[in-house]
């Protein structure tokens, strides 16, 4: 009998073709059965995960999301899952330094603008701050992608 998994059956469920009453261990996917669902979050422009070419898309954009310098790094060239923990960690940098920008604007900026450019400084910290936590969550959702995760449409 040929190990492997047989999708011949009712309703697209497929059924285990290896050794009678031994059932593979742990998660299982079905090759082949790739849905394109992308979870809410997901970045524009990357292809949806583990679809043809989607890797490259990742990659391209987790090196827009790093400094530059990144570029220069083969290691992060050749495995987008590296590339993808790095551009987590900037991330989280980038956000910590606007709640921390947030929290000390009044009293570094306070002796030296106007009520209007404080506040106008302010709504900037805030309107960064947004886009860096949806950059978050894109780049997070993008490394559980390449460390393997499956997402499914919830009923």
């Amino acid at each position: 009998m040929a190990v492997g998994w047989s999708s011949s059956h009712a309703h697209g469920f497929g059924r285990y073709a290896g050794e009678p009453g031994r059932r593979p261990q742990g998660r299982t996917r079905f090759p082949g059965e790739v849905t394109g669902y992308v979870p809410p979050g997901w970045p524009e422009g990357v292809r949806p995960p583990h679809t043809d070419g989607w890797e490259d898309t990742a990659a391209a954009f987790l090196l827009d999301c790093c400094p530059a310098e990144y570029r220069g790094y083969a290691v992060l060239r050749r495995h987008p899952v590296i590339l993808a923990r790095f551009a987590v960690a900037h991330v989280e940098s980038q956000v910590q330094a606007c709640r921390d920008g947030i929290g000390g604007v009044r009293a570094s900026l306070g002796p030296f603008v106007g009520p209007e450019a404080l506040e106008a400084a302010l709504a900037a910290w805030h309107e960064q701050a947004e886009l860096l936590r949806r950059r978050r969550r894109e780049v997070g959702l993008v490394e559980e992608a390449l460390r393997g995760q499956v997402f499914v449409r919830k009923l």
